[in-house]
């Protein structure tokens, strides 16, 4: 599953410390916040070569790796 490991990644880079692999409200608990949200968007849109429409800017999604991981991966098959 490489999409999961270079988002980890880039999460990592983004927000050091924190706990990506478990974590489930990685928005909820304000680990990401609105600015790394959008550095967030641009380096997924980058290292994918994808575009992340606003309406996929959802908490459902960037609460946890495996919701930021279905998105790239729903992203890239469309």
């Amino acid at each position: 599953m490489e999409e999961r490991e270079a988002i980890i990644e880039i999460l990592e880079e983004l927000a050091p410390g924190g706990d990506f692999e478990n974590c489930t409200t990685l928005v909820d608990s304000r680990v990401l916040d609105s600015l790394t949200i959008v550095a967030l968007v641009s380096e997924l849109e980058d290292a994918f070569d994808i575009t992340i429409p606003a309406v996929e800017v959802v908490v459902e999604n960037f609460n946890s790796v495996d919701g930021l991981t279905a998105m790239v991966q729903r992203l890239m098959e469309d």
